[in-house]
């Protein structure tokens, strides 16, 4: 509202001004004014000739800077040792000094020197980006060498060398196409009948298409001339920083009428090839030039009319540039010219004034105090100009205008001031919520009303809920029945009594469905019953609008990320549910470590976006066994494959039985002691029972294997068997290149086949498809360092077997332990964004070890952080507490915890985190929810804490 002082009469300004001071004001400013307009036009002309000859003199200044310096250069590099060089490495040896001219002048935009053999050398700076893109140039390069080179009975052969501002090498460049010949060059020629510096008319360059000039000069110790470039593109600046009034129009043409600088040098650019042109005076955009050039003489003004306008021109010879007839064309529109009269006018009057106020007391007491209050108007003005939109303090003034626009003032500022606080919440609050709390207060404060609230509509209802609020909670309920066209309502305010008016805006986004409302409650006054009111404040929605559509974008990306998880994580779970199982329990386990508040990790705390991070990694942390082989993750007994082999071993010792039953009938029927025979099939009955039950033990992998078991095995793998039909028939492709590879052509059948054997048809190489897990290893780009095994797989009996605990290859091992090779590939693919940029080396760390020797990239402690630490201590503890693993038994509560300690001593785990695990008893909380009853028994915290002690 108006802030107004019932004590203060106001007047208005117009009265109070006209009545004291305008009569006398026209009287003196007639006068004034006609004396002036008859002296200024003849002053205006006479300053238009002056200023005239000042630009050509100023024009002609600039090009002797251009020529003076270039001069003296080339006469010092006359004598460089680069003139009589013979090779081209001898010549790029001197490009330092070639750069170090170019540097101290930089109005030269190359220098270049030509052979009598025609070779040719140039450097060149390249901080033109029209050049730059023309020559192809790389990033890093500041100069170019352009080099052509002749050898006899060979084609010339032109190359481009680019240098960074160190003047090292970035690249070299074969330029078939580049057959530059400086012997057929006017610049070259002119100055071979010279001894002092040659300089050459205006023309277009070979290699950047610019305007400009050449200087050139013999060198007296060899045929060779050096010669620089100077574009004369700055001349046309400043013919365009001369101009007398904005539609002057300068050029400098030569005795041909070619334009060599105007003062709108784009005007001069070829629209076909974007390279300047030397174009003649006729063609230029404005035929006023061209007209004063066959009209006027040197030196004297002539008025003359072009295209239906008034000019006033001159023409001035140029001689800056020595033995070249160059004249400069300058005119003015004679409208623009006199165009200053006016300011005149305005000048006189304001002295007339002036005069009038020393007379008139009473006009100078009302000039100061207009004059003060305008001050303040200008000054905060000024202020906003200067984007400082703060609100000054108040001050009265008896001038009803002036106060007025005091006050539109500072509604104005305190609108834009609310627009920047606005466009501040919207780009810095990370808070949703509060985001949007705080651009609705700021939008009820900059349409000045008494308050607000914002409605959002729920998924399948036709009722809308508050979600933020400002002012009276009576008149803005907490739920909204959706109209299809809001209209303002009057409504009583409850608390003042005062009418208000309540309008409703629905909030579109950019598909047009209907995000929410937007509530404004308003005082019932003229500025807000308004139109334009209310078309103003339905702008300002869309304010509110992007907050919305912003809040619900976060978080349906949010939840399509978590989502995607996990139906990653179902598909893990599908493919192997007891991995499923441990990429849903870790999660929850580092998560309830990351909540505790006490012990010494009590400080460490994680940001919102760090614990949603670290939440990422905790389902991510296996997705790489996705692509694990399920009979090798979940392989139970040691010759397993896709079925356990142990039922085609069992075959081979049925056959055994049945050759044992037919050499007992052979015996029969040959007449020998039945009893014997019988007693013989019934022992070796008995060896085979055995013998099979103990390979049977071996496949199960339960006890540590000692030497003699693995002797007994390699004794009974000897034992052989007859085999009487084709190995080869019903193999796939690999399987039978593999077979003829290793075994050649196939033995005659029958043929004896050993019980058990390590088949070198069983040892599975790399191939192609060997992973670069090895350091060293040219697509290891992450890091990796494994040891990778000598075979992809190796299917041998015997190998198996023989493994001393567990029921896992090294081949198997690796094929399980490549699972996080595959993690940190498939998560480091994706494009985090910044705050989720760690989620691959928390998921792919938890391998690690604190001394070094973990895997996939042997990370010390040192480069881990906590929360890959903790991912460590969650995934070890998890993995001994499953019961769903079909490889091994679940152990309990104190046994998981004693085998942690053990790894803690060993350098497996941060003993530190593990103690704080330990008394945090977070285990305890892990193990209610999720381990069996037989599982939970009473630990000794003391004790296990006790077992890391030296």
């Amino acid at each position: 509202m108006a802030e107004k002082n019932p004590a203060l009469r106001t007047w208005p300004v117009r009265p109070v001004i006209a009545g004291m001071v305008v009569t006398a004001m026209c009287f003196v400013a007639t006068v004034l004014i006609t004396l002036n307009w008859f002296s200024s036009r003849s002053l205006l002309i006479d300053s238009a000739v002056q200023t005239s000859y000042y630009a050509a003199h100023a024009a002609s200044e600039h090009a002797r800077r251009l020529i003076e310096p270039a001069s003296a250069t080339l006469r010092t590099l006359s004598f460089d040792p680069l003139v009589t060089a013979p090779r081209q490495p001898e010549r790029l040896a001197r490009m330092r000094l070639l750069a170090a001219e170019l540097i101290a002048n930089p109005l030269v935009s190359a220098i270049y020197v030509g052979y009598a053999d025609g070779d040719f050398l140039l450097i060149r700076p390249l901080e033109n980006p029209q050049i730059r893109q023309q020559l192809q140039a790389p990033e890093s390069a500041s100069y170019l060498v352009q080099a052509v080179t002749r050898e006899p009975q060979e084609p010339p052969a032109g190359a481009f060398y680019f240098y960074d501002a160190n003047l090292d090498l970035v690249t070299q460049r074969h330029q078939a196409d580049y057959q530059f010949d400086p012997r057929e060059r006017s610049w070259y020629q002119k100055a071979q009948d010279h001894a002092s510096t040659v300089l050459s008319d205006p023309y277009v360059f070979f290699s950047t298409r610019q305007v400009g000039i050449s200087l050139s000069l013999l060198t007296p110790a060899s045929d060779a001339v050096v010669g620089l470039d100077i574009a004369l593109h700055d001349l046309g600046k400043d013919l365009a920083d001369l101009r007398i009034t904005p539609g002057t129009e300068l050029a400098l043409v030569d005795g041909k009428g070619a334009v060599i600088a105007y003062s709108d040098m784009p005007a001069l650019t070829d629209p076909a090839q974007g390279t300047p042109v030397l174009r003649p005076v006729d063609t230029l955009p404005t035929q006023a030039l061209s007209t004063l050039r066959h009209i006027g003489q040197d030196g004297v003004p002539v008025s003359y009319t072009s295209e239906g306008r008034a000019w006033l021109g001159v023409i001035l010879p140029f001689d800056a540039l020595n033995r070249t007839d160059m004249r400069m064309l300058l005119t003015v529109p004679a409208a623009e010219l006199l165009g200053g009269l006016q300011h005149s006018r305005t000048r006189m009057i304001l002295i007339a004034g002036g005069l009038i106020l020393l007379c008139l007391p009473l006009g100078w007491w009302a000039g100061s105090r207009i004059g003060q209050a305008l001050e303040h108007v200008t000054a905060q003005a000024k202020r906003m100009s200067g984007f400082d939109f703060s609100r000054p303090p108040a001050q009265p003034t008896p001038l009803r205008e002036v106060a007025e626009l005091n006050r539109v003032m500072n509604h104005v500022s305190d609108t834009v001031e609310a627009f920047l606080s606005i466009s501040q919440v919207l780009g810095s609050e990370p808070q949703i919520e509060a985001m949007l709390n705080l651009v609705l207060e700021k939008l009820v404060h900059a349409t000045r009303c008494q308050g607000g609230a914002i409605y959002l509509s729920q998924q399948d209802q036709a009722t809308m809920t508050r979600f933020a609020v400002v002012g009276d909670l009576n008149e803005l309920g907490p739920q909204l029945h959706y109209v299809d066209r809001p209209k303002p309502a009057s409504l009583q305010h409850g608390k003042t009594g005062a009418r208000v008016q309540r309008i409703e805006f629905q909030l579109q986004g950019r598909t047009g469905e209907i995000e929410g409302m937007l509530v404004l409650l308003y005082e019932n006054d003229q500025e807000h019953a308004s139109p334009e009111f209310h078309a103003f404040a339905a702008k300002l929605t869309g304010m509110m609008t992007v907050a919305i559509e912003t809040r619900k974008l976060i978080e349906s990306q949010k939840q399509l990320f978590d989502a995607v998880i996990r139906v990653l994580a179902d598909a893990i779970d599908a493919k192997s549910p007891y991995t499923g199982g441990h990429c849903e329990r870790v999660p929850e386990l580092a998560i309830m470590l990351d909540a505790e508040t006490t012990g010494p990790y009590a400080d460490f705390s994680l940001t919102d976006e760090e614990r949603y991070a670290f939440f990422l990694a905790a389902w991510l942390h296996d997705c790489g066994k996705i692509t694990s082989a399920e009979h090798i993750v979940d392989k139970p007994t040691k010759l397993e494959l896709i079925y356990n082999r142990i039922h085609e071993i069992r075959m081979r010792f049925e056959v055994l039985w049945r050759d044992a039953d037919i050499a007992h009938l052979q015996a029969l029927l040959h007449g020998e002691d039945a009893a014997a025979a019988t007693a013989q099939r019934d022992q070796r009955h008995m060896q085979l029972q055995q013998d099979f039950a103990f390979v049977a033990a071996c496949n199960i992998g339960g006890e540590s294997l000692q030497d003699e078991a693995i002797a007994r095995l390699q004794q009974l793998g000897a034992t052989t068997w007859w085999r009487h039909f084709d190995d080869s028939l019903g193999l796939s492709t690999d399987e039978l290149a593999r077979l003829r590879q290793h075994r050649g052509p196939a033995p005659e059948l029958p043929v004896a086949e050993p019980l058990l054997a390590d088949k070198p048809e069983h040892r599975i190489p790399w191939g192609a498809h060997k992973p670069a897990v090895e350091r060293g290893a040219p697509r290891n780009t992450l890091g990796f360092d494994m040891q990778l095994p000598a075979y992809r797989q190796h299917r041998g009996e015997l190998h198996n077997l023989s493994i001393r605990r567990g029921t896992l290859t090294e081949e198997d091992r690796f094929a399980i332990n490549e699972h996080i090779v595959h993690t940190l590939d498939m998560l480091k693919k994706l494009p985090w964004p910044r705050h989720l940029a760690r989620v691959p080396d928390i998921a792919a760390n938890h391998h690690e070890r604190m001394d070094g020797a973990g895997y996939p990239r042997r990370l010390p402690g040192s480069a881990m952080q906590t929360t890959e630490r903790i991912m460590a201590v969650a995934d070890i503890f998890e993995a001994l507490t499953a019961a769903d693993r079909p490889y091994k038994p679940a152990k309990t509560l104190s046994e998981s915890l004693r085998i942690m300690a053990l790894m803690g001593k060993d350098g497996h785990i941060d003993t530190e985190l593990f103690l704080y695990f330990l008394h945090s008893r977070v285990w305890q909380d892990y193990a209610a929810q999720y381990l069996l009853p037989a599982q939970i028994d009473a630990v000794d915290v003391a004790a296990i804490a006790g077992m890391l002690r030296p």
